[in-house]
């Protein structure tokens, strides 16, 4: 994105070691544990209705540092994680939890200078794990169909790097289409989906990836999961593939009353991950059938197998998602609450200083 000089410092260690300095992100916590994020400016204040606190008595300070404001409330002082940042940063797309940016690496096998493709980019928080995971040796190719998503997304990976990551590549427009004139076929090893309908993509992505290559999709409802599922298993080039959800409980820790909090992070997504087979490879029989009746009208011990592609939805075996119409998966028919481009619009200006006018 940068040319390597300009870049050098952008994903270095001591950016997360040392004293706060100037342009420094900052996160504060009160004594009733609320948080709070600054960007350190010299002569800047941060007040509340309890008085202010002078951003120059955090620049030059350690990393945990506790300072006082001017009605005597301290504050403790911490460099944000990446987890801490990407809750509270801005966003014009919702954002993957940490909860799932975190499997995703670890069950997608992201490794240190490894070319990964990403779609779509939304905010950018999976962007920064992936980056995070690939380090300055790899290759991250993010595409995204809306240029106002896009711009918020590039704009807080450079807000927390430091500058743009020397790794990431943005691309404006859609996958299938674009994939092609980026990539030579064989040589991605990982591909993310965060999209409404990935199996409209799987051509493209079995082009794509090298053999052994994994495939991880993250969609939100069961409608979905059960499409992309079927899809992987029609096209015929992917392996058997494995799906799962994950829900976090915090506990509350005080004195005697240890118990689980009374909120917790419910559903956010499935994840489902397959791998790409070499090339006329098929894959072994499933041994175990699915249930009567799982396939519609079809013989489950026929369900998955190869079919014409022009085939009717209940010979190919399908489900009911199947025969949803492709323009009705929408994210509001998916139960997203979408923001406005009114709120799209503020929150590009807010970071990039544009707007889109069209």
């Amino acid at each position: 994105m940068t040319d390597a000089s300009t870049t050098a410092p952008v994903t270095a260690a001591h950016a997360r070691r040392g004293v706060f300095e100037v342009g420094e992100r900052v996160q504060l916590t009160d004594p009733k544990g609320r948080l709070h994020t600054i960007t350190l400016e010299p002569g800047r204040e941060f007040h509340t209705h309890r008085g202010f606190l002078r951003h120059d008595d955090l620049i030059g300070a350690p990393d945990g540092s506790v300072v006082t404001n001017t009605a005597d409330v301290e504050y403790l002082a911490l460099r944000p994680l990446l987890s801490d940042y990407v809750m509270s940063m801005p966003r014009g797309a919702a954002v993957v939890y940490p909860k799932d940016a975190g499997q995703i690496v670890q069950m997608a096998d992201i490794f240190p200078g490894a070319t990964v493709v990403e779609a779509g980019v939304g905010s950018g928080a999976l962007s920064m794990s992936l980056l995070r995971a690939i380090g300055e040796g790899g290759r991250l190719l993010s595409f995204e169909r809306r240029d106002d998503f896009a711009e918020i997304a590039k704009a807080n990976g450079r807000a927390f790097f430091g500058g743009d990551h020397p790794a990431w590549t943005v691309h404006v427009g859609d996958l299938v289409e674009t994939l092609p004139t980026v990539v030579e076929p064989g040589s991605v090893d990982r591909v993310v989906l965060d999209m409404l309908a990935p199996w409209e993509c799987l051509d493209a992505i079995g082009e794509a990836l090298i053999p052994g290559g994994v495939l991880i999709c993250y969609v939100a409802t069961t409608t979905q999961l059960s499409r992309v599922a079927e899809g992987i298993r029609a096209h015929g080039g992917f392996t058997e593939p494995s799906a799962w959800e994950s829900l976090v409980r915090g506990w509350h820790l005080e004195g005697l009353a240890v118990r689980p909090e009374h909120r917790m992070h419910g559903h956010t997504g499935f994840l489902i991950t397959t791998r790409r087979l070499a090339p006329g490879v098929v894959a072994p029989e499933r041994k175990r059938r699915p249930a009567k009746g799982a396939y519609s009208d079809v013989d489950p011990a026929t369900a998955g197998a190869d079919v014409p592609a022009d085939a009717s939805a209940s010979v190919r075996g399908s489900t009911a998602a199947t025969e949803i119409p492709a323009e009705a998966w929408t994210s509001e028919a998916l139960g997203e609450r979408v923001k406005s481009d009114k709120t799209i619009r503020r929150v590009r200006r807010s970071l990039t200083g544009t707007s889109d006018t069209n």
